[in-house]
């Protein structure tokens, strides 16, 4: 279905239409309910993903280093920025009445480059309150060399153009730090992306901070923390299992 019914009444319209029968809201409902439909929240895909670039490169090259990291072989990390701004988050909660959450002024913004450890779930980090540039990736290359000594390392980068830089390329082979870009427009195949929204639900969403340093606190204290407190939800969450653009069913126009 192309355009699919946002509401039962609206579905109700479309069936009148097809069919010159009329039922109420409820009974529209019942009906979508016994056809195996539900309220979904939509998605959004990048329009310039390739999902075949996407398959290829998750079976050619996502795969066997992972099935390395997992032999003991490699080190594998995910690496992306998170800019995090001091702003509301609008959760969904339960309650009797709506609430209201208090708007910090300002847009102040919180930067953390990270690495996710693909087997661990570590995530090791460099921060900052004003740019990621090519000097912090610098700089998270070699905190990655000093921590594994003597280790293939591989890094799963988007192609930010901080991180593809001369610079940083020219710094890793130094390092023998080995960088594998992912195809454009492919959020889906970088496993860290799915921990940076883990972080905004945890501590942001339906939160309020008056200041920006108890903002930054509670970011730090979630990444931090995440690995130990969080374990058995982060373990199904960062599952090695990826799904390509190209195989994702029902994807509107």
């Amino acid at each position: 279905m192309q355009h699919p019914p946002a509401t039962a009444a609206e579905a109700g319209e479309k069936i009148a239409e097809l069919t010159g029968v009329r039922r109420k809201p409820t009974q529209i409902r019942h009906f979508l309910k016994r056809l195996g439909m539900a309220p979904r929240r939509m998605a959004a895909v990048p329009a310039k993903a390739d999902g075949k670039a996407q398959r290829e490169f998750h079976d050619q090259v996502l795969q066997p280093k992972l099935e390395e990291a997992k032999a003991g072989q490699r080190v594998v990390f995910f690496v992306d920025a998170a800019h995090f701004v001091l702003r509301p988050f609008l959760g969904i909660v339960w309650c009797f009445t709506r609430l209201f959450l208090k708007a910090p002024s300002g847009r102040q913004r919180f930067n953390v480059l990270g690495a996710l450890n693909a087997i661990t779930q570590e995530v090791i980090t460099l921060c900052n309150d004003s740019y990621i540039t090519s000097e912090q990736v610098c700089g998270l290359l070699d905190k990655l060399a000093s921590l594994n000594p003597g280790r293939l390392i591989s890094l799963f980068l988007d192609n930010a153009r901080y991180q593809r830089c001369a610079k940083v390329q020219e710094h890793a082979q130094r390092l023998g730090i080995e960088l594998l870009f992912l195809p454009s427009y492919s959020p889906n195949l970088n496993l860290i992306e799915r921990f940076w929204k883990f972080v905004k639900k945890q501590c942001l969403y339906s939160r309020y901070y008056a200041a920006f340093a108890e903002f930054k606190k509670a970011i730090s204290e979630c990444i931090q923390q995440a690995p130990f407190q969080h374990q058995s939800q982060l373990r199904s969450l960062l599952a090695l299992r990826f799904q390509t653009f190209e195989a994702i069913p029902g994807l509107a126009a």
